[in-house]
């Protein structure tokens, strides 16, 4: 159920929702979302939408829809045979018309005619050209990691124009990590340490990825003597008769500890999209730690790469402008859409594709669930979450963005042996007919038989499944 706060205050992880992976101070007067997680803290809230109406609900609701909105892809191999087939039997029976009737053949040679004809241009290649090559194309994905599960996903990647990212988890790692550790006169294990000392009793994800960092630098923390956490601002706790403060600029200004000294290194690191801790000591600041959902070593290169295909990355998330703009501005990414809703990203995605843009969308939570039915191709990172994994219709298991572009290069590689299996069929099929109705026996004598017709069809439908075999060989 959804709801209103009435009492009480904590942090909750609305990260399934939002896309944002710094948890969100929640006070009376305020909405909480059921499925999100409370972190720690007490809330006690009045509920306004229950069952259907719930965001959850509605989410679910536009995954529906979306899947359900969208029209299967006309396989070039059907619309081939929907003309070649009427077309090849009216051959046939005119063939046997002119030899029987016009030029006073017997019967029996008219009808090895007629049945030459229909042998040699049998459609079977035509049927093999596509599911073969789709078949080798979804096993060499597979061996790579990357799990497609329709033909039709396969067969539309090749096409995409834009690639649309979700943020958290999918370019970043989802998980809060210290990326910068700046002392204040202390060395900076003793900052650790402090700060270690302070968060120990706290369950805050940031404690976390503070205590996770001391512990890196292999650093003992001790108990506090006493700890506080002080709504919205931070915590205050003692040891060996030690005040320490770690917060926000609120607690360190209702608290009379003098910042403005390091104003410009506190606002250069939340424009870098970072959340800035402020610790001090007795009253005085003795540092800064800044932590951030950081960024997956492989992000940049894969954005590198789906730039050099010629395809226009967009990101997508629920954070706020300035910490979007702070990680696509290091990955390389100019089009941004921040503050979006899981509603809104299915909105995005249709608002593309009604520009004429074929759009691919990767992500890995409920929040993109919608937007990945919504989107031409929905890619699912494998850590995500089980809704992501059932919407997408390519799944990577290795939660690496470069394996998109392994994805894009095996549609293009599998489409063009497709184009080759349905140019040889057709060949072999289109050389053959003209053959099989006797053209050549008025010059040379010569009249295919039906039992050679049977052999070069069979021929036709090898070269194909061979072509297609031959994909096994392709390095992603």
């Amino acid at each position: 159920m959804d709801g209103i706060v009435i009492g009480g205050h904590s942090s909750v992880d609305e990260s399934m929702i939002t896309g944002e992976s710094i948890p969100v101070e929640k006070k009376t007067g305020d909405t909480v979302i059921g499925a999100t997680i409370n972190k720690n803290g007490l809330l006690k809230f009045k509920a306004t939408k229950v069952g259907k109406d719930t965001t959850l609900a509605q989410i679910i609701k536009l995954v529906e829809e979306a899947q359900g909105s969208k029209a299967p892809i006309q396989r070039l191999a059907d619309i081939v045979s929907s003309y070649f087939v009427p077309t090849v039997i009216a051959i046939s029976i005119i063939s046997f018309i002119l030899w029987y009737a016009v030029f006073n053949q017997p019967f029996i040679f008219s009808l090895s005619v007629f049945i030459s004809v229909l042998i040699i241009a049998c459609p079977c290649a035509l049927g093999l050209a596509t599911p073969t090559a789709i078949i080798v194309g979804t096993g060499k994905g597979a061996e790579n990691g990357i799990l497609i599960k329709n033909g039709e996903a396969l067969e539309t990647a090749h096409k995409l124009t834009t690639i649309v990212l979700d943020k958290t988890g999918t370019i970043t790692k989802g998980k809060p990590e210290v990326t910068d550790i700046i002392p204040i006169n202390i060395p900076k294990t003793e900052l650790m340490l402090t700060a270690g000392i302070a968060e120990k009793g706290s369950e805050h994800p940031l404690a976390e990825a503070i205590l996770n960092e001391a512990k890196k630098l292999k650093i003992s923390i001790p108990d506090a003597h006493s700890f506080k956490a002080i709504p919205g601002q931070g915590i205050k706790a003692v040891h060996n008769r030690r005040e320490i403060l770690l917060g926000t600029r609120r607690l360190m200004e209702s608290h009379k500890v003098e910042i403005k000294e390091y104003e410009k290194q506190i606002q250069r690191l939340e424009n870098e999209g970072k959340t800035t801790v402020m610790i001090s000591l007795k009253g005085n600041l003795i540092g800064l730690i800044a932590i951030a959902d950081t960024i997956k070593e492989t992000s940049k290169e894969a954005i590198e790469q789906l730039k050099n295909l010629g395809l226009e990355v967009v990101m997508l998330t629920g954070d706020n402008e300035r910490t979007a703009n702070a990680i696509a501005s290091q990955i390389g990414i100019e089009n941004v859409l921040a503050n979006v809703l899981p509603e809104e990203k299915e909105k995005a995605i249709k608002k593309l594709k009604e520009q004429g843009k074929i759009v691919a969308m990767v992500g890995d939570g409920i929040n993109d669930a919608p937007a990945l039915a919504q989107a031409d191709v929905g890619i699912a990172i494998g850590s995500g979450t089980d809704v992501a994994l059932e919407t997408g219709s390519i799944v990577l298991i290795k939660n690496d963005l470069r394996d998109v572009v392994k994805a894009i290069k095996l549609s293009k590689y599998t489409i063009k042996k497709i184009k080759q299996n349905l140019f040889w069929a057709f060949f072999y099929n289109t050389a053959g007919i003209p053959i099989a109705a006797g053209v050549l026996y008025p010059f040379t004598g010569f009249l295919l038989n039906p039992i050679i017709a049977g052999a070069a069809m069979a021929l036709s439908s090898v070269s194909v499944v061979s072509n297609s075999l031959l994909m096994k060989r392709f390095k992603l």
